[in-house]
């Protein structure tokens, strides 16, 4: 597996993201804060840290699905991405889709952040488009 450096400041009281398991995909994500969501709200909740990541990677924000199956708890721009010529404050963007009002304390998980590649377009101007099979169907149009 690839691994990359990441420069990283994190607050005081504030530790440094970890995997979980050999082979997790990502790092967990920890409220800074106590957060209060009451159902349909959404609020953007601290994590308290600050990145480096190298030229050429992205970080991938994304919900944590126990949270989404325990508590309705999801993330409203998902995955929210992180530049890598992004230096502030890494926050989450939480939604409480449950019927219930949800309390979240500081320290505990609530998103996981995955390092990925990226590709920048050239993109080249052309009079028309290739033809392919599916053409310009959109949703749905493949069939179930």
């Amino acid at each position: 597996m690839e691994r990359i450096p990441v420069r990283i400041v994190a607050e005081s009281g504030v530790g440094i993201p970890a995997y979980a398991t050999e082979g997790a995909a990502g790092v967990d994500l920890r409220a800074a804060e106590d957060v209060v969501l009451r159902p349909l709200e959404r609020k953007l909740v601290r994590t308290g840290l600050r990145v480096e990541i190298p030229p050429g990677y992205e970080g991938q924000i994304r919900p944590r699905s126990g949270l989404a199956l325990r508590l309705g708890l999801g993330m409203v721009n998902s995955p929210g991405t992180i530049d890598s010529d992004y230096r502030g404050e890494i926050g989450v963007i939480l939604v409480n889709l449950g019927s219930e009002e949800i309390r979240l304390s500081a320290g505990e998980r609530i998103a996981q952040m995955v390092f990925a590649r990226v590709a920048r377009a050239e993109f080249v101007p052309v009079e028309a488009l290739e033809p392919t099979a599916r053409g310009g169907g959109g949703f749905g149009s493949t069939g179930t």
